[in-house]
């Protein structure tokens, strides 16, 4: 299960990593409460979620070009870097008492720009960080593994502390964790990559991309129903203030364990997917998971009790990273080097960069619709979409298995009998 952990610079990625996530999650309920108890809006809760992550819709796919041409490490240390002073900021704000509404719609621009051009440099860049190739899928679940354990820890935690002294401290408290992942990064040992290519323009290596992307089947695809559900179901966190003050009948301390019991199911999920040894049966992962995150986010919907509630969002959480896992697993799996910025900033565009306008959709229709009705509504459009997804897959199957044979994943068939010698026992 940790067979990743090998490498030296995972090893210190996952340490550093794992710190700063806890403080990144605090900051998120710490924000959401903060937003909520100021204005009392769902669609000013839509908003923010809407500034947070308009920056990966718009500016994704330059970012996949530049960690592409430039240095991926010292690209990591300049995101975290400016992660961390947009936490000091809000949170100097916030314990000065003149934080404004205006102020947090600002702050989550700028946090969105940075990191439109932090997802797609980490995603890529965690290919360089691992010494076996062999060992990416384990590498990927295990990094899943680690966001959704800081998931289960830092609502938790965040419940605690707004309670006990304010949001200001969430906000320094993140700050400080950035400390953590940047010294991580300046202790990594990274090897130089030559990178023998012609000096293009960069509109021309966008395009590039796109086609490369958008013109095989496969990862098409699995970004369309990535982006989906990101439109239609993802934004359920971002109504959860709502829930957990309207329906539940709690406070901050009830959101944190919303957002915790998410992140415990995220995490078993994470957990099962790493001890895998092999992509091969993913893609029928996809389409189940996804049409399980819409099952949970119906029966969350239609709860009005905690116990309940915390079971759907374990259920939740389980199908979502299961989805988000799969589909990264195989895409990082299928791309070449020379493109795998520029695909994987297609992968944060689809999983990041599509949730602002869920967010401000969510956020809409909550005021005029209810915000279980709202849930209900993306649950279903999730489950529709795995359906289209499943009808597709036997097509799919076919495009990518000559890839895995290529590089080896599907040993060679040899007069008409596949060589289970080869430890190949499942198919795509």
């Amino acid at each position: 299960m940790l067979r990743a952990m090998g490498s030296r610079n995972y090893r210190l990625f996952m340490g550093g990593q794992g710190i700063s996530l806890i403080g990144t999650w605090i900051q998120q309920i710490a924000l959401a409460w903060l937003v909520y108890t100021l204005t009392r809006s769902a669609f000013l809760l839509g908003l923010v979620g809407f500034c947070s992550q308009i920056g990966s819709f718009v500016l994704a796919p330059l970012a996949g070009v530049v960690a592409d041409r430039f240095n991926k490490h010292r690209l990591l240390i300049g995101t975290q870097s400016f992660a961390m002073l947009q936490a000091f900021a809000i949170g100097v704000l916030v314990l000065s008492h003149t934080v404004a509404v205006w102020h947090i719609v600002a702050l989550s621009l700028f946090i969105s720009i940075v990191n439109a051009f932090d997802m797609p440099t980490r995603h890529s860049f965690l290919v360089e960080m691992i010494e076996n190739r062999d060992d990416l899928p384990n590498a990927i679940a295990l990094n899943s593994s680690l966001v959704n354990g800081a998931r289960l820890v830092g609502p938790a935690v965040a419940g605690l502390l707004i309670t006990a002294v304010g949001e200001g401290a969430c906000f320094m408290i993140n700050a400080a964790s950035y400390l953590a992942v940047i010294a991580a990064l300046l202790a990594m040992r990274i090897a130089p990559r030559e990178k023998p290519r012609e000096e293009r323009r960069i509109w021309h290596e966008l395009l590039e991309g796109f086609v490369y992307t958008f013109g095989f089947a496969p990862t098409r695809d699995i970004l369309g129903l990535l982006a989906l559900a990101s439109v239609a179901a993802m934004p359920y966190s971002t109504l959860m203030p709502i829930f957990a003050a309207q329906i539940l009948h709690g406070g901050a301390s009830t959101l944190g364990f919303l957002s915790g019991a998410a992140g415990v199911g995220a995490l078993a999920g994470a957990i099962v997917l790493a001890y895998r040894n092999t992509v091969l049966g993913l893609g029928r992962w996809i389409p189940a998971a996804c049409a399980g995150f819409g099952l949970s986010l119906i029966g969350f919907s239609l709860s009005s009790r905690l116990p309940l509630s915390l079971l759907m969002l374990v259920g939740a959480g389980l199908t979502m990273i299961t989805h988000l896992a799969a589909s990264n697993t195989i895409l990082q799996t299928v791309v070449e080097d020379r493109w795998r910025g520029r695909v994987m900033s297609f992968y944060s565009m689809a999983f990041v960069g599509t949730a602002p306008f869920g967010s401000l959709l969510a956020g809409s229709l909550a005021h005029h619709i209810g915000a279980p009705r709202t849930v209900m509504l993306g649950g279903i459009v999730c489950i529709l979409g795995a359906a289209v997804f499943a009808a597709r897959l036997p097509v799919l199957r076919r495009l990518i298995r000559p890839i895995y044979r290529q590089r080896g994943i599907i040993p060679e068939v040899a007069s008409g009998i596949a060589a289970a010698a080869e430890g190949s026992t499942g198919r795509q």
